[in-house]
């Protein structure tokens, strides 16, 4: 019917530019942000799994921050322990040469006072050796959590324990080299005390091969959750370049199409005059 009241073709048109440019919009946004979901109304349910994914993979990445801090940690106090090592073998040598019947007094006075220093900076490095304010060799009760996982189960935290290497820990802070019997019943003392060192070096060694292996499945973990999610939320670009070409040209034609039907009414004035 040719009318000139209402434009049913122009409403028409009107109406499928505006749902083209509509359709064009979200395509310009997904395009420009990298992502399928933006909002809720793009996929609700999408994005409540997108959202739980995203928490996991943040929770996994500082459980395997948390472990490579363990690591260094533990590494700090293995190292102060090759230092206690080389002087518990310097503490045995003077028990050594102490012990033996071809030296004076004066001189086993001598060599006690260096087995003393050296009993001393033992002790001292069991109090000093700390990693971000926690003292790592001077507790033989003590014990640290480390997290490593999502939950709070025993799966999700490795502990390490601490141990006392000082000379009181060792049992060494009673030794005296002074007199030749002292000096030979040092030797016993210090083996056992070198001993126990081995038995904390060799956990501390153990812990860290152990946090090792955990942050690689940690990270394995995260890898294949942002995999995931990636499909979930991630945008097609070849896709949804096909889709906004297609709505450009639709909205192209939409606008061409508008104008012709605001000229239809036109044609009525024609047939007034």
């Amino acid at each position: 019917m040719l009318a000139i009241k209402n434009n049913i073709m122009s409403e028409n048109a009107q109406r499928m530019v505006a749902a083209n440019y509509d359709a064009l919009g979200k395509s310009v946004q997904r395009l420009s942000s990298g992502q399928r979901i933006n909002s809720a109304a793009d996929d609700a349910a999408g994005m409540a799994v997108r959202e739980l994914m995203r928490a996991d993979i943040s929770v996994l990445r500082q459980g395997s921050r948390n472990a490579q801090d363990a690591v260094s940690m533990l590494q700090t106090g293995e190292a102060a322990l090759q230092v206690v090592d080389n002087l518990l073998v310097r503490l045995k040598e003077l028990a050594e040469q102490a012990a033996t019947g071809s030296y004076t007094s004066t001189q086993r006075s001598m060599m006690n006072a260096e087995f003393s220093q050296m009993r001393d900076e033992i002790t001292r490095i069991a109090a000093s050796t700390n990693f971000n304010g926690t003292t790592l060799l001077n507790s033989a009760s003590g014990a640290l959590t480390i997290h490593i996982g999502a939950g709070n189960t025993t799966n999700d935290k490795i502990t390490v324990s601490l141990v006392d290497t000082s000379a009181t820990g060792l049992a060494i802070g009673a030794l005296n080299i002074s007199t030749q019997t002292g000096a030979a019943n040092a030797l016993t003392t210090l083996g056992t005390a070198i001993s126990t060192k081995d038995s904390a070096r060799a956990s501390f060694g153990a812990k860290i091969n152990r946090l090792q292996s955990s942050i690689q499945i940690i990270n394995v973990q995260a890898e294949n959750l942002m995999a995931a999610e990636s499909r979930i939320s991630d945008v097609d670009v070849a896709s949804e370049m096909s889709a906004m070409t297609r709505n450009q040209v639709m909205a192209q034609a939409g606008v061409a199409m508008l104008a012709q039907a605001n000229a239809m009414p036109q044609l009525a004035l024609k047939l007034l005059g």
